[in-house]
């Protein structure tokens, strides 16, 4: 074997130019995947984390049919007392869970005095949605950061600030109707402007939670949601997983489903972006695979055609067709090795240089994001080993085609 290594090795250097050329094709092939596969992730987990860190969490927990009525945003539907502590023994056992917020949804008529619209809110806990969604205070466009929000007051919606005049400080007026009918209202002071979170026509504000007790009378401890925030992301299937079968299998006493847990996923719109990222990432890697097939696919059988006297010469020697056939295989591994070798090398110093020069880029309101472009050593290996097998199986078809030739028909071949 090493020595059809050898000669695989010296015959690659005979044609130095053929070589060159084509362990450059694979390279360039190699750097763009690699580089595409570390940009694209380092942009689609920048985004994740400002949907999970800013709004939603990693996973939420309803009760059971909330989500599929939560443009309605009912008060029927929220978690109880003894359901909110089912909830908070499970989320307390599991050690990946970093935190969790109480939420209340609502919708309500927001007045400045002359004029009136409607708004959804978000009521918290300002110290559990903190820990639960840490980059919340950061989409505040105006007002005090810290602490969020108190009793009293309320952060508006840049949407309904603009349209309706309203500055911070400003005295409002919230109404909202509880599931029983009744109406109440009360008074608050505007804490700060919020960039929409829910997007360009958001129309989404947060209050304190106490204070959306107290407008929609709640005697009982009730919430619509309970967000929940991982240590680690990559953990989420195997938490939701666990809620799912801790909660899931809980049945009321008409034997339905008391619960619903969901994944961020399922909660945002992006993760259809997301989706076409990796299918984009996919068809890439599709690319890679057929340049290199066509690549060595052509030299290796030029080469059978340039060294048909060569071949007839070696069989007629003696030379097994396997050890013929194992010769321009190891050519075509050689080839692919080496462009692998060559393509990852460049890859991992590009991807550094982009570090160092830490590339900046604005999303929406949100100035000077860096891209921090990096790639696991799993997707290294995967791309490398799938690179060099196709290499191999290119270089099968003429590595067969030169094992079969007669040699007497091969010497006499001009």
């Amino acid at each position: 074997m090493f020595n059809i290594f050898k000669l695989a090795l010296r015959n690659l250097r005979r044609y130095m130019r053929r070589t060159l050329l084509t362990s450059s094709l694979i390279t360039l092939g190699i750097v763009a995947v690699l580089l595409f596969v570390s940009i694209s992730g380092s942009f689609k987990s920048m985004m994740v984390g400002q949907i999970t860190d800013s709004m939603l969490g990693h996973l939420q927990v309803h009760r059971k049919g909330y989500l599929a009525s939560i443009d309605n945003l009912p008060l029927d539907r929220n978690l109880k007392g003894k359901q909110i502590k089912v909830v908070e023994e499970a989320l307390e056992k599991d050690k990946n869970v970093a935190a969790y917020s109480m939420r209340i949804k609502l919708g309500a008529m927001f007045s400045n005095y002359t004029e009136t619209t409607n708004i959804r809110l978000n009521a918290v806990n300002p110290e559990q949605e903190l820990k639960t969604v840490p980059m919340l205070a950061e989409r505040m466009i105006e007002g005090k950061k810290e602490g969020l929000v108190a009793k009293g007051e309320i952060l508006v919606p840049e949407l309904i600030a603009k349209g309706m005049d309203v500055k911070l400080n400003d005295s409002i007026v919230l109404v909202a109707t509880n599931k029983d009918g009744s109406v109440n209202g009360q008074p608050f002071v505007v804490r700060g402007i919020l960039e929409g979170i829910s997007g360009p026509g958001g129309r989404d504000g947060i209050i304190h939670i106490d204070d959306a007790r107290a407008l929609l009378r709640m005697e009982d401890k009730e919430v619509s949601e309970i967000a929940i925030r991982l240590k680690k992301i990559q953990s989420m299937k195997d938490v939701f997983a666990n809620l799912d079968t801790t909660l899931g299998s809980l049945k009321n006493q008409m034997d339905k489903p008391v619960f619903e847990v969901h994944t961020w996923e399922k909660l945002s719109p992006f993760f259809n972006i997301a989706r076409m990222i990796d299918l984009m990432t996919l068809f890439i890697k599709v690319m890679l695979v057929a340049i290199v097939l066509v690549s060595i696919m052509n030299v290796m059988i030029m080469a059978v055609y340039e060294r048909i006297n060569e071949i007839g010469t070696i069989a007629a020697m003696g030379t097994s067709p396997n050890k013929i056939l194992a010769l321009f295989i190891m050519e075509g591994f050689l080839l692919g090795l080496l462009g692998t070798l060559s393509g990852v090398l460049i890859s991992l110093l590009a991807i550094g240089a982009m570090n160092i020069s830490q590339i900046s880029f604005d999303f929406g309101r949100q100035e000077g994001l860096l891209l921090s472009p990096s790639i696991g050593v799993a997707e290294v290996l995967t791309v490398s080993l799938i690179v060099i097998a196709i290499a191999v199986l290119a270089s099968l078809q003429p590595a067969w085609k030169a094992a079969r030739m007669d040699p007497i028909t091969a010497l006499r071949h001009v």
